[in-house]
């Protein structure tokens, strides 16, 4: 493999993220798909949650439902991201969507009770599990790689904005055709995002990968094999997730933070909620036009570096109005961690590891957020939402230091990774 120095980039990209849309059909496909597909997602967990509330009028049953469609899948990430170096990538997709539109399709016809609605939303939410890493393996397939800082910011910004539109979606639609409509419509989603995925060509099993042969589990365990014994890799999910567990709580800290520590109203807490979303929006924004001239890996330090030092200043903010810039700025840090995580996994890792990396990586996230959520109440218990976010935001900066050096010592050890394309 020959290429500059990892985190590097010399080569200026052809093309910003409208441009490689316009004129990289094969992209287009796979951003419009994983826009539907996500759009559907958000789309769904509003309606099934509102009726579960409906339905059973419990809470813990609303919590479960969350557990069973976040937590649950994350614990299969070894399995499902291994799936996407076994098989044809754009079948898995295909296979992953087609599913997701089933099971909604029986969910809607059905209206089943608890129990086997439990079951379903699990069944769903593993494939969605299986689409994610397929998807985000397949970019360095269809783009240049000089242009995948600008495919991973342009894929961020449709994510983050099909996840934003979902719930205004059922908002909509919710009081005009109730909750079988909405999810019928959610199963439609999913059938267009499929086929909108069948235009893409065919991405076979690399050569020389060993995914064709044994097991499906033996495939698991040589992807989680090869995530700790790359120091590269490794450092960069444990980066990730220390900063998850430790600023995952916000969800539920910022939520108490307007409301009693600031005695403002829904409106307040609904604007300090959706700051972070703002920021995403401008992160993506910005990244699409000026990620090509940093670092990868800085740029990934930087990320981790604002989005704690975004909840510790949280913590410390006088008035509801300087929280919600805080909260600005910490999704701008976000988005630069989603987009240099995947830029440089992209470029160090194998084409026949990329889907369990992916897998393992967000199997692994999600395990540190559930993790977050339940140290982060005891916290918010024994103490306040101010302290809660002061301390998150200092534990993410201290992890921020240690994957920094950590990762310079890996980078500086590895001057050729064995890796897919320029680093």
């Amino acid at each position: 493999m020959t290429g500059p120095a990892i985190g590097t980039s010399t080569d200026e990209p052809t093309h910003g993220g409208m441009r490689l849309l316009r004129h990289n059909p094969a992209f287009r496909a796979l951003w419009s798909a994983r826009v539907i597909s996500y759009a559907g997602d958000s789309l769904s967990l509003v309606a099934l949650m509102l009726h579960v509330a409906d339905s059973t009028g419990q809470a813990f049953a609303i919590a479960v439902l969350l557990l069973v469609g976040d937590f649950a899948p994350a614990l299969l990430g070894p399995l499902t991201g291994a799936l996407s170096d076994r098989f044809d990538l754009r079948r898995v997709m295909i296979s992953a969507e087609l599913v997701q539109g089933g099971v909604l399709l029986l969910i809607a016809v059905l209206l089943p009770p608890l129990p086997v609605l439990l079951a379903l939303v699990a069944v769903r939410a593993i494939a969605g599990q299986v689409f994610q890493p397929a998807s985000r393996a397949a970019v360095p397939a269809l783009v240049p790689d000089r242009d995948l800082e600008t495919a991973n910011s342009t894929v961020g910004f449709g994510t983050n904005g099909g996840e934003t539109i979902g719930p205004l979606l059922a908002a909509a639609l919710f009081p005009l055709i109730g909750v079988r409509g909405v999810l019928l419509v959610d199963a439609v989603s999913f059938l267009l995002s499929a086929a909108l995925l069948a235009a893409l060509p065919k991405m076979s099993v690399p050569a020389g990968g060993d995914s064709a042969r044994g097991s499906l589990l033996r495939d698991a365990r040589v992807g989680l094999g090869y995530l700790w014994s790359t120091p590269v890799v490794r450092v960069v999910a444990l980066g990730f997730c220390a900063v998850v567990a430790f600023n995952g709580v916000d969800d539920i800290a910022l939520v108490l933070l307007a409301s009693d520590t600031f005695r403002a109203g829904a409106s307040a807490v609904g604007l300090l909620l959706g700051a972070v979303g703002l920021g995403l929006f401008v992160g993506y924004l910005v990244l699409d036009r000026y990620a090509t001239r940093a670092s990868t890996a800085g740029l990934l330090i930087a990320g981790f570096a604002v989005s704690s030092v975004g909840n510790l200043l949280t913590g410390l903010a006088w008035a509801v109005g300087a929280a919600i810039v805080m909260q600005a700025v910490r999704g701008l840090g976000i988005a630069a961690m989603d987009v240099a995580s995947s830029t440089l996994l992209q470029r160090v890792v194998p084409e026949a590891m990329l889907g369990r990396v992916f897998g393992n990586l967000y199997g692994a996230i999600g395990i540190a957020a559930a993790l977050s959520y339940l140290g982060g109440a005891v916290l918010l218990d024994a103490t306040s939402a101010p302290t809660t976010l002061m301390v998150a935001g200092a534990g993410g900066t201290l992890a921020t230091v240690a994957t920094a050096w950590a990762l310079r010592r890996s980078l500086n050890r590895t001057s050729r990774p064995a890796g897919r394309g320029r680093p």
